[in-house]
Order: C-alpha cells, then sequence, then structure tokens
C-alpha cells in the first residue's frame, strides 16, 4: 500500500528521499566496452546471442526488413504514428535557433553561427518493452536541427528481429541506418564505430542500468543526452481532483519498472486517503499489476501539505521528470512551479497524454536533475560557433585596452600580440 507522509510529523529526509537502486555495473560495462573497442562487430554479434539470444548474420536492418515492418503494423496505427509525429515536429520547430550577425560598431562584426551536430545515435530500448514513441521523441528534433546522419540502436528479438512497431516509426521520423544490436555494446559502438557501425558524435535515448552506465564511461569521447534515472510522476493536486483520475496516473507511471516513482502531493487529507484506496483497487486490474505493485508499494508516496504554497514548494524541492498541475486554473501557477521536467495542466492532461501525442518530448531529466537541466530539444541537436573580426583600424582602438587587460594576467605575450599592429 502506499505511504501517506504528512509535513511537519515526519522528518523531510522521510519526504524527500528517492529510490537508490544501489547496483554497481560499472566492470561489467567496462569490459564490455573494452572488447567492442578491440574486436568491433565480432565483439557486436557476440554480444548479441550472449545477451539477447539472438544468432544475425548481418547487423544493419535491411530496407526489405523495413518495408515487412510496415506491412505487420496495423494501418491506423501507422496513421497515430504520423499524427504523432506530426504534432512533434511543430512543436520542435518552433525551437529552432537563428545564427545571428552583430554589426553595430565600424569595423567589428561578430556572430554565431548554429551548426547541426553531423553524426547522431539514438538508443531505443527493446526485448519485452518496445517503444516506438521514443524513437519519434528523440529522432525528430534532431532531424529538425538538420543532422545529416541519425543512426538508431536497439536490441532484436531472439528471432534476429526488429519489433515491427519500432521500425514503423524510425520510417514515420526519417532515420537514416538502423542496427540490431542493443545495451551497453551498442553504446560503445557508436562511441568508437565498428567495422558496420559508424562513429557518431552524440548518443541520446533511455535504457537500462548498463545502457545509463556505459553512456556515462563514454560521455567526453562523444557527447549524451543525459544519464536517466528511473521515470517519475509528482501530480500537484487540491481536493477537488477525481481520486479515481489520480490513481489512474499515478499507475500510468507506476507500471513502467518496479524503480518507477510515483508521488501526489496535495493539502487534502481526505483526497489522500481516497487516492489510496482507489489504488488498491486499480493495482489487480492491471495486465502489469506486479510491476505496479511493487512500483506503489516500494517507491510511491502521498505528501499532504498544510496548503497549496507548501504543495507547490515540495513539489520544487523534488523537481520531478513530469508533473500534473491538477488544479481549476493551472495556468495561475505556472510560473510558482520552478523545477519539473514537463508539466501537465489541468485536471484534463494525463502525462500518458505527452508520452505518445502531445508533441512536447518526453525524454526528460530525473532525480532531481531539473533542478539544472532541461528536456530534449533541437538545441541538443546543435553546436554553436563564434566569430570575430576587426579591420586593422578598429583593432588599433581598442589594443591597449586589450594589452592592459592581458598584462594584469601576467600574460605579455597576449598583450604583445594586441599592440604589435599597431606598431607596423
Amino acid at each position: 500500500m502506499i505511504k501517506i507522509l504528512k509535513w511537519g510529523e515526519v522528518s523531510p529526509d522521510e519526504i524527500f528521499a528517492r529510490f537508490d537502486p544501489e547496483r554497481d555495473v560499472s566492470g561489467v560495462v567496462s569490459g564490455i566496452i573494452s572488447d567492442v573497442r578491440e574486436r568491433g562487430d565480432e565483439a557486436l554479434f557476440e554480444l548479441t546471442e550472449k545477451f539477447d539470444g539472438a544468432k544475425l548474420s548481418s547487423l544493419e536492418v535491411s530496407a526489405e526488413e523495413i518495408d515487412e515492418a510496415i506491412r505487420l503494423v496495423e494501418p491506423d496505427f501507422i496513421m497515430i504514428l504520423e499524427r504523432a509525429a506530426e504534432n512533434i515536429r511543430k512543436f520542435h520547430t518552433a525551437q529552432k535557433r537563428n545564427s545571428f550577425v552583430i554589426n553595430d560598431e565600424d569595423g567589428v562584426v561578430m556572430g554565431q553561427k548554429v551548426i547541426p551536430i553531423e553524426k547522431v545515435g539514438l538508443y531505443v530500448p527493446g526485448g519485452t518493452a518496445a517503444y516506438p514513441s521514443t524513437v519519434l521523441m528523440d529522432s525528430i528534433p534532431a532531424k529538425i536541427a538538420g543532422c545529416p546522419l541519425v543512426a538508431m540502436v536497439t536490441p532484436p528479438s531472439k528471432d534476429g528481429k526488429v519489433n515491427p512497431a519500432i521500425l514503423a516509426a524510425a520510417k514515420v521520423a526519417g532515420i537514416d541506418k538502423i542496427y540490431k544490436v542493443g545495451g551497453a555494446q551498442a553504446i560503445a559502438a557508436l562511441a568508437y564505430g565498428t567495422e558496420s557501425v559508424a562513429k557518431v558524435d552524440k548518443i541520446v535515448g533511455p535504457g537500462n542500468a548498463f545502457v545509463a552506465e556505459a553512456k556515462r564511461q563514454v560521455f567526453g569521447t562523444v557527447s549524451i543526452d543525459m544519464i536517466a534515472g528511473p521515470s517519475e510522476l509528482l501530480i500537484v493536486s487540491d481536493g477537488e481532483t477525481d481520486p479515481r483520475h489520480a490513481a489512474a496516473d499515478l499507475l500510468s507511471q507506476a507500471e513502467h519498472d518496479k524503480m518507477a516513482s510515483a508521488v501526489l502531493v496535495t493539502d487534502s487529507a481526505e483526497l489522500a486517503e481516497n487516492v489510496s484506496a482507489e489504488l488498491e483497487r486499480q493495482i489487480p486490474l492491471l495486465e502489469r499489476a506486479e510491476i505496479a505493485r511493487a512500483s506503489i508499494d516500494n517507491n510511491g508516496k502521498i505528501i499532504v501539505a498544510d496548503d497549496l504554497a507548501k504543495v507547490i514548494e515540495i513539489a520544487n524541492e523534488i523537481a520531478p521528470e513530469h508533473l500534473e498541475l491538477c488544479v481549476d486554473s493551472p495556468f495561475d501557477y505556472l510560473d510558482k512551479i520552478k523545477n519539473a521536467g514537463s508539466v501537465f495542466m489541468g485536471r484534463n492532461c494525463p502525462e500518458a497524454l505527452g508520452d505518445y501525442l502531445a508533441g512536447p518530448n518526453h525524454t526528460l531529466p530525473t532525480s532531481g536533475t531539473a533542478r539544472f537541466s532541461s528536456p530534449l530539444s533541437v538545441d541538443d541537436f546543435v553546436k554553436k560557433t563564434q566569430y570575430t573580426y576587426y579591420t586593422k583600424e578598429a583593432l588599433a582602438r581598442v589594443a591597449g585596452d586589450v594589452a592592459a587587460f592581458a598584462r594584469k594576467e601576467g600574460l605579455t605575450a597576449h598583450a604583445k600580440s594586441a599592440t604589435i599592429r599597431s606598431e607596423d
């Protein structure tokens, strides 16, 4: 049963405690990365057979395999993928940055170029969980940014095939290359390259503890989006929310995995009790009841505070991945939400809407990192290069200041480089 905690009656440590899996896989992952670096494709074939039970003859998904997947997926679902992709494109197109030039002083030109990252790798989980939504969310912003190569890696099933829904989403998104490899070995392949898998410049996408650790270890060789922890939902609510709706939303998060975190923060003790009872009614009805039960019992909590101001203060301290603002006038409170990956406004905006169809990204900061980081966006797939131009006359006007600054730092060669042109 979910824990109900009353603010002021329990310690803040209990209120703000997060689940810590305490599983160190760094040694195993380090060995896998070294193996892939040394043996390339040979290691990928062996590790795929070992971990996924698939004996492959090639790593890249062929055009014929993609066409076969499209035939296997229901036409109605293809239409849903296309509708979701359209919404994602609309939202992320608005994020595009423009290069700029400043030329408001005689003889001086400054500017910044926005340049797409050349090669991007996308990790998509496979196996028992297939997430075509992740394919769309993580690749479409890269395409909008103008990245020339977007390559996807995903583990195959035992028959050596990729889930058809994953391939259908990749087709809709316009992904350039798809490889049948998963786990830490896929991250290593993207980071260092093999005979079949091209080395990329950035890796994005969620995965299990091995994937997260692999991303941590290759960071610096390549860029990454984030180190994602267990998924989180926090509901901010007054006492007017239907407890059936709140319970259903909490369980939509809890069914992800046993480490997921589902939290309700409210100013209503009555709502807390009613949601707890509703969770007990709904959990046995779920297909993934065992997973949801473990998540709710071990990581779920309902926090009761005295008023909505304290509720929002608690939410900001937790800094959740997803935040549902379940009040009648949510825009009155939006500016008060300082730390959250994605906010779902009002009583009719379940987090699942954002997972699949609305358009804002569902790859979000977890584990409290919403205090300083942001959802995946077009910005993640571009880099900026700045430039400066001075004429001889423009340099002469400021050379003395540059030299004085340089000498203050004890760098006399810097000073000389600024003044020598005037000496000419």
